[in-house]
């Protein structure tokens, strides 16, 4: 009897301390990624280039040239593998870099995306992302 009232108080305060106020993973950037990642795939080339980290004004040839550049990345898939079918999101790692007088920082992160490509081939792609004015954007 004595073991099984051990028994029971151990599980009990096993479980009281497993749900205590853990964080979850913030998965933001990650779906941000995706999300980017989706848009390319379904041509939407526009968002695409708003999801990179760029100065706030470049001129419109600049911003026409990475398009076009999205475009033929995609038209390059579709030739090579039958286009993209899904994207799926295979892991994340967050960071927070501090600057030397610890007066600002910067959140990073990489997001690990897993292409499953239209011939049965799958492709993992690293996507650096960095927070910036509250906005996951693509490095």
């Amino acid at each position: 009897m004595r073991k099984l009232l051990f028994f029971i108080s151990a599980c009990l305060a096993m479980s009281f301390f497993s749900c205590s106020g853990e964080k979850k993973p913030d998965d933001a950037a990650a779906l941000a990624a995706k999300a980017y990642y989706d848009s390319l795939f379904a041509g939407n080339y526009a968002c695409f280039v708003r999801g990179m980290y760029l100065p706030d004004t470049i001129p419109p040839s600049y911003r026409e040239q990475l398009e076009a550049n999205a475009s033929m990345f995609k038209g390059r898939m579709e030739k090579e593998h039958r286009g993209v079918k899904n994207v799926k999101i295979l892991r994340f790692v967050n960071d927070t870099v501090v600057s030397a007088d610890k007066k600002s920082h910067v959140r990073i992160s990489d997001v690990f995306l897993v292409l499953n490509l239209g011939d049965s081939l799958n492709e993992e792609v690293v996507v650096p992302m960095i927070s910036h004015k509250g906005r996951w954007l693509m490095r």
